[in-house]
């Protein structure tokens, strides 16, 4: 068995090497299939065949995308277009872009006419996700998604396929719910190597991430530990800096849960597996929540975030905003008032794709520190 440093290696890795998890899959006859963030229907790409491939872009200089979009647009979708256009995502065939936000709807657009080699699929998702009517346009977009890639690869859909996605899918929801609750008992796990084991799973064939997963699981289960953190939460769409992630380590903070969209906000609901193949991954949309880009008037993720600080005996919350980022703008207003009514601190740390220098981020981390 690996040691558990060997495993954190391997995890650090694969997390800072798509390109070559890219080539080495497509080395191997492999077709990969690009999905933007989030929600995309990772299950109907793996039952084709293909190896879905998270992109979430890259912390990069941004010189082509901005000849695209506007200054005051989110970096992550910049970064992808960035690097669709300098060749990175090279030997995918195809992506596949959902419209949950303004700016997702915007690099579909732009996709087309800046990334001419690679077929660009939209994913068109209901506002109101919930009632029969949402789950039925869900639904009839999946199968929009399905002769999209039919028509782009060659390749067939079969419900019987689907079904076992599913249920691979299923099983790594599984670890990696199980493997957050191990590391919130392990704190000398540091911020980026929890990161790194996150990050890792949009690189690898999901039943190949569960493995490592599984791994990590038995190798922490005979692992003494021996260090306190002070705990904390964090939220948001990305956690992925590693020089804002040093910043925990460096002030002795663990993150001991996350409502991040990168993280576990992806691995909370499973597909119900007695429902039709198609019609189970429609329904597994519809009853995702606590998310600022799935709609909910009555903004329920303030309350399920002061839950989580509650169930984890956080010291804090610590909000990671994404610059130009209006859905989650708009939810840290209740998730502030959520909190200070709880009388749980809160501090709002703005990033991005362009953070190069991080003395301000580590200030407001003493401060805070000094806080809780």
């Amino acid at each position: 068995m690996a040691t558990l440093n060997e495993l954190l290696d391997n995890f650090h890795e694969i997390a800072c090497s798509p390109k070559k998890q890219l080539n080495a899959y497509v080395e191997q006859g492999k077709k990969v299939v690009a999905c933007v963030p989030v929600y995309t229907p990772e299950e109907l790409i793996h039952s084709m065949g293909f190896v879905p491939m998270g992109a979430w872009g890259a912390d990069i200089e941004l010189k082509e995308s901005k000849k695209y979009f506007p200054a005051f647009i989110c970096s992550i979708m910049q970064s992808i277009l960035e690097l669709g256009i300098k060749g990175e995502y090279k030997g995918i065939s195809a992506i596949v872009i959902p419209s949950l936000c303004d700016s997702l709807k915007c690099l579909g657009q732009n996709w087309k006419y800046a990334v001419k080699d690679i077929p660009f699929i939209p994913m068109t998702y209901p506002q109101n996700r919930k009632p029969e009517s949402g789950k039925k346009f869900t639904k009839a977009s999946y199968e929009r998604v399905i002769k999209d890639l039919e028509a782009a690869t060659g390749e067939k859909f079969s419900e019987a396929s689907l079904a076992r996605s599913n249920e691979i899918y299923n099983e790594h929801n599984g670890a990696m719910r199980k493997l957050a609750e191990v590391l919130e008992q392990h704190p000398s796990i540091t911020a980026v190597q929890r990161r790194d084991i996150f990050k890792s799973a949009y690189f690898m064939r999901k039943e190949e991430h569960t493995e490592l997963a599984n791994q990590l699981m038995e190798v922490l289960s005979q692992t003494e530990e021996k260090e306190g953190k002070i705990k904390v939460i964090t939220t948001g769409i990305l956690a992925d800096s590693e020089g804002l992630l040093k910043i925990f380590d460096e002030h002795g903070i663990q993150i001991a849960a996350d409502d991040v969209a990168h993280e576990s906000r992806q691995y909370r609901t499973d597909v119900n597996l007695e429902l039709e193949p198609l019609e189970g991954l429609a329904d597994k949309f519809s009853r995702m929540d606590h998310c600022s880009v799935l709609y909910d008037p009555e903004k329920k993720r303030a309350g399920y975030i002061v839950d989580l600080a509650k169930k984890y005996k956080a010291k804090g919350v610590v909000v990671l905003l994404t610059k130009f980022c209006d859905p989650e703008e708009f939810d840290y207003v209740m998730i502030k008032k959520a909190c200070d009514g709880a009388g749980i601190p809160i501090i709002q740390m703005e990033v991005d794709r362009q953070m190069v220098n991080y003395e301000q981020a580590g200030t407001m981390m003493e401060a805070f520190k000094d806080m809780l």
